[in-house]
């Protein structure tokens, strides 16, 4: 179900987020998961709904994989291929129009020209319309050209994706006719307004003879298809040949200036009337649908690869307290390690599963302070365990954020990362917004739990960075002393 009010998605539009996620649902569905924990986290923080969740993760790891750099130029093809084809409609329709005209040199058959004018645009009207009865979604050929010739400019390993991904969510939503077909009547707009205007140059350029030729039929009835072609457009002001000047438009008399300019209104009529309003109706009902669907677009949550990911994004619930305190042996503990017998390194700060957009380091430090820069991928965790392993750390300031729901993992990490220091202080760092006072208990139960006491476990990390620089007199136990 789609959400009410759906929340913004940085990187764009919706729809290009939702295509952004069928992508990367596709790609996973191919290639297998790819690993998101980071992104994960960074999604369950935010109070979104479980399909705006679904977009965000999308985002994230779209911008890592560089999808969305194949979503926009795979745009880019599809701006150059309907470029391409707008040209050759407009050529098209140019050459439509001298074809139907000539040179002037010979008298213009009425009927023939008429034919040439919007016989092709008649028939894949038609199919159009007829796609309907058989609920296809063909009809659109010059809508269904462009995807092709888009398909054809883009290139690379992951280049068949996008489309891919773009028809399929547009079919699963019946957008896909529409946008389509919302292609294809502009480019014909576009070729029978080229076309108009290069009748009105040649016919303002230059002079025509216009007539009737028959075999078969009688003047009778070609003066009932003249009038009755001409009935609607004259509604509309154009000119309509009275019945005289019909009967006497058969090659085998000389006509007046004012009857060829009559037949010039009446072929331009038919042009405006039959041609150029239906496409225009068609376009207009063609790009009503796309654009509600466009508004309304959100993933289909119960599709396979989005359905998985709702206890990940959006569980049921969540423990804010320790995690499940009675299992024996579950809770990590600090052990204070025999350290070498040299002293210990000098002071580091760490960054502790933090959003990527978080700023780091967080302030000048000092030129005795080590930046561990921000821990969050398991071979960062391994690197900093064993760089400490061989030389502890004087002073270890780590910084987390207590807005994240805390995990045994974590508290693990932090309590082995303090065994390996001779002072260890944990900011959980509130600014620069408030953290949920009920998680902010969490951690420190937790840690104080895994052997944490009060004076190791902060909110103010101005404060402990200066502590970390040496200029503060707070020990680790909360005791004003001189550093």
């Amino acid at each position: 179900m789609p959400d009410s009010h759906p929340g913004h998605i940085p990187g764009g539009s919706r729809f290009k987020a939702c295509w952004l996620a069928e992508t990367l649902r596709l790609r996973e569905a191919l290639w297998g998961p790819l690993e998101d924990a980071s992104e994960v986290r960074r999604v369950r923080v935010e109070e979104r709904s479980f399909s705006d969740k679904i977009l965000l993760r999308a985002y994230y790891l779209g911008k890592r994989e560089k999808l969305d750099l194949l979503l926009d130029k795979w745009i880019s093809g599809a701006r150059l291929a309907l470029a391409i084809l707008c040209l050759l409609a407009l050529i098209g329709g140019v050459g439509a129009a001298l074809g139907a005209l000539g040179d002037g040199s010979r008298p213009v058959n009425l009927l023939l020209a008429l034919v040439a004018l919007l016989g092709l645009n008649w028939l894949a009207l038609a199919f159009w319309l007829l796609s309907f009865l058989f609920k296809s979604n063909g009809g659109a050929w010059l809508g269904e050209s462009w995807l092709w010739l888009t398909r054809k400019l883009a290139r690379g390993p992951d280049a068949a994706l996008a489309p891919r991904a773009l028809i399929e969510m547009l079919s699963r939503n019946q957008a896909l006719r529409w946008l389509l077909g919302g292609v294809s009547h502009g480019l014909w707009l576009l070729a029978l307004s080229s076309m108009l205007l290069a009748m009105l140059a040649l016919l303002s350029a230059r002079r025509y003879q216009f007539n009737w030729e028959t075999t078969l039929l009688s003047p009778d009835t070609f003066v009932f298809i003249t009038t009755w072609l001409g009935s609607l457009p004259g509604l509309l002001g154009f000119s309509m040949p009275p019945e005289a000047i019909i009967r006497i438009s058969d090659g085998q008399h000389v006509l007046p200036d004012a009857a060829q300019s009559l037949w010039s209104g009446w072929l331009i009529g038919c042009l405006v009337v039959y041609g150029l309003l239906p496409r225009l109706l068609a376009l207009a009902c063609s790009l009503i649908p796309v654009r509600r669907t466009m508004a309304r677009l959100t993933p289909d949550v119960t599709l396979p690869g989005y359905a998985e990911l709702r206890d990940r994004l959006a569980p049921a619930s969540e423990t804010t307290g320790i995690d499940a305190p009675d299992a024996p042996g579950f809770q990590a503990r600090v052990h204070q390690r025999t350290l070498a017998q040299h002293e210990p390194g000098q002071a580091m700060l760490a960054g502790i599963e933090l959003s990527p957009e978080t700023p780091w380091p967080p302030a000048t430090l000092a030129a005795s302070i080590a930046d561990a820069g921000i821990i969050d991928s398991r071979s960062q965790r391994k690197a900093l365990l064993d760089s400490l392993q061989e030389q502890a750390a004087g002073k270890l300031l780590l910084v987390c954020d207590p807005r994240q729901t805390p995990d045994r993992g974590t508290v693990a990490l932090l309590a082995d990362l303090a065994s390996l220091a001779a002072q260890t202080r944990i900011v959980l760092d509130v600014q620069p917004m408030s953290a949920d006072a009920s998680r902010l208990s969490a951690w420190m139960t937790m840690l104080q739990a895994a052997g944490f006491d009060d004076g190791q476990l902060q909110t103010d990390l101005s404060q402990n960075l200066d502590w970390l620089a040496g200029t503060s007199s707070f020990d680790r136990g909360g005791e004003r002393v001189q550093s």
